[in-house]
Parts: structure tokens; C-alpha cells; sequence
């Protein structure tokens, strides 16, 4: 599985410790930067470059790391075909995969160990869409209105 990750200077040190674990665990880790750690980089710079390589590669997954994740997470989501959810345990990192088929996710640095947000990586990519459905039609809807701004209409 290839792998884009991209960071802020809060979620730095963890973009480097899960760029190993995805290496050593036979995934294709791509680094979208920073390169170095910093006192400060603005996140939309990498995350959004992070989107934009998970958009362009169909099949791929993407991590976009901060110090809590919600900035990390509304910055991919600005990237058409960018479907972002902030995860903060196993089973949000499951359901991302299972119902809502989301290709990125965002952690807060601050808010998990390494270890935890490790365990939430390996879950993402470990996990396969369910193709159910009810959650098919709900992210059909959601493409519809990024493609073309129109709104699902009411039951």
C-alpha cells in the first residue's frame, strides 16, 4: 500500500515514527514534508500536498498529522477526491475504512502515543471498504455535491 503523509512541526516526530512502521511493514511510505523538524510550519502547506498526491494515485491512503488533527483534517478535505476523517481510535480508524471508504486520515500528535496512533494506522490500512449500500449511496451523494455543488435532495 503506498502511503502519502504529510505534517505539521506538532506532528513531526509521529510523520517519522509511522513512515518507519509503514517501511517496515511492506507499505511504500511517501514523505510530502516537512523534511526537518522546525518550531513552526504551517499545516496547510503539507497536508494539502499530501491530499493532492492521495487524489491523483487511486488506491493509495494518506495521514495527515498536527498537534490535535482538525486542521490537518479540513485542509485535506479541501482537496477534491479527498475523502479526510480525524481518528482518534481503532474503531474510528475502522469505520473511516468501512462506512465513510475514506482514502486520508488525520491524528493529533498531541492526543495519542506513538504506539496508539500506530495501532490506529495499521487498522486504516488494514481495514477494506464494505461497499454496503446505504454507504455507497451517502459518499455517491457526497461526490455528486463536490463535482457539481448540488444538493442531495430531502426524503
Amino acid at each position: 500500500m503506498r502511503v502519502y503523509l504529510g505534517s505539521d512541526h506538532a506532528g513531526y516526530d509521529l510523520k517519522q515514527h509511522l513512515i518507519a512502521w509503514l517501511d517496515a511493514n511492506g507499505h511504500e511510505a511517501v514523505d510530502c514534508g516537512p523534511a526537518v523538524q522546525a518550531d513552526s510550519y504551517d499545516y496547510p502547506v503539507y497536508c494539502l500536498r499530501a491530499g493532492e498526491r492521495v487524489a491523483a494515485d487511486p488506491g493509495s491512503l494518506g495521514v495527515v498529522l498536527g498537534g490535535s488533527g482538525n486542521g490537518e483534517a479540513i485542509a485535506a478535505n479541501k482537496v477534491k477526491g479527498v475523502r479526510c476523517a480525524l481518528v482518534w481510535s481503532e474503531e474510528t480508524a475502522s469505520l473511516a475504512r468501512e462506512h465513510n471508504n475514506a482514502n486520508v486520515i488525520s491524528m493529533g500528535a498531541r492526543m495519542h502515543t506513538p504506539d496508539d496512533a500506530t495501532r490506529f494506522l495499521e487498522v486504516f490500512v488494514n481495514t477494506p471498504y464494505s461497499e454496503a449500500e446505504r454507504h455507497t449511496r451517502r459518499i455517491s451523494m457526497l461526490t455528486k455535491y463536490e463535482n457539481t455543488g448540488e444538493l442531495p435532495a430531502l426524503p
